[in-house]
């Protein structure tokens, strides 16, 4: 289901099935509600994505129920050079009392944000089973600013992989003594990104902030995190002004 450039949209009370690529993609959207929505994907189906919602304003997810084959809950606002020219972000979004069990991540921002993803308050959320929990994503080339996230009161069960995520790499890799870019359009920004309340019982890795060394994760805050049952604790790499207080994590 696609919508575009529309206003004052909502979907309501409704279930969505076997969707071949992204289930739902809301674009250029403002006045945006997803209430008591439901989606079942298979779990193998690649890009199978439950719901993206790019370069939208002012909208609310709540009440929903995803089990999907790629990301769960994603925020984007275009890819490279496209996103960048349209130019619009996605912004002021509430995501909350939402499900997840399947699904590449449970709430998730990037890696296609190069238009920008700014005031978005997450909260009361479960991801059960989901690869991971929180993720954001993004890559050299993309360029846009993620800014001003809040996340709180998010329980997590059975994640594989990581619980919190934050990677700049992604999919590339960081090579020993490779030359460091200048900044540029390009550059993609994570900043202000407040998390509190985590709650998850058994994860792969508590968490793993992975930012650029041309640009770093900026002014990042957990606060009380408890992880149970981690394989391993919290990797941190290119992270500027990082707060982590009252975090609790149990590892073998």
């Amino acid at each position: 289901l696609s919508i575009v450039k529309s206003k004052k949209v909502l979907l309501e009370g409704v279930t969505f099935k076997n969707s071949p690529s992204w289930c739902l993609h809301p674009l250029s959207c403002e006045s945006l509600i997803l209430n008591d929505v439901k989606v079942f994907n298979p779990w193998y189906s690649q890009n199978g994505d439950a719901l993206d919602v790019e370069s939208c304003k002012n909208v609310l997810i709540a009440n929903c129920f995803f089990d999907a084959g790629d990301d769960a809950i994603c925020l984007k606002s275009g890819k490279d050079e496209d996103g960048r020219r349209r130019g619009e972000p996605c912004e002021n979004v509430i995501v909350r009392n939402n499900t997840v069990l399947h699904g590449h991540g449970g709430f998730v921002i990037g890696s296609e944000m190069s238009g920008g993803v700014k005031n978005v308050y997450v909260s009361e959320c479960s991801f059960i089973g989901t690869d991971v929990g929180l993720r954001f994503k993004s890559a050299r080339g993309r360029g846009g600013v993620v800014e001003n996230i809040y996340i709180n009161n998010i329980n997590m069960i059975d994640i594989p992989n990581d619980a919190l995520i934050a990677d700049l790499y992604y999919a590339a890799k960081s090579a020993p003594g490779e030359p460091i870019p200048s900044v540029s359009e390009e550059t993609p920004a994570f900043r202000n990104i407040y998390i509190s309340d985590v709650f998850c019982r058994g994860a792969g890795r508590a968490a793993y902030l992975n930012g650029l060394p041309e640009m770093p994760i900026e002014n990042i805050s957990i606060k009380n995190m408890v992880v149970t049952g981690a394989k391993e604790g919290i990797v941190v790499n290119q992270v500027a002004k990082l707060n982590i207080e009252n975090v609790e994590i149990d590892t073998p």
